[in-house]
């Protein structure tokens, strides 16, 4: 079983799906997570029989995020859990649910709040 971790620039996200997707792997799941120092780690991850691809970047959160959805159909509800989460934008998903996936009390409760007194 080999597992590995790319680091990759938010830009070049499509070129590498799309190249793990030639190479006959399958999406098993999205994840985002906020930082501390401020901005949003996202994880992909990847998988061919046993072996694990993962691509991990950072963003701001302040320019939309492309969607793998039309390279990885079942990238759309980890998209749509990402965007009513964190609050990020997610730019052409095969289907969107406008901020509408989840019911929660408030909106985005996972994004980065502004502090208080700014």
């Amino acid at each position: 079983m080999e597992r590995e971790l790319k680091e990759i620039p938010e830009e070049s996200l499509l070129n590498e799906t799309q190249a793990i997707r030639a190479e006959g792997y399958r999406l098993i799941q999205i994840c985002a997570t906020t930082v501390k120092e401020g901005g949003y780690e996202i994880l992909y991850t990847f998988g061919k029989g046993y072996d694990e691809m993962n691509l991990r970047f950072h963003t701001d959160g302040k320019k939309p995020v492309q969607s793998i959805s039309h390279i990885f159909s079942p990238a759309w509800l980890y998209e749509n859990e990402i965007h009513d989460l964190f609050g990020l934008e997610i730019c052409d998903m095969v289907l969107d649910f406008r901020g509408g996936l989840y019911r929660t009390n408030e909106k985005a409760p996972f994004a980065h709040k502004e502090e208080e007194g700014k």
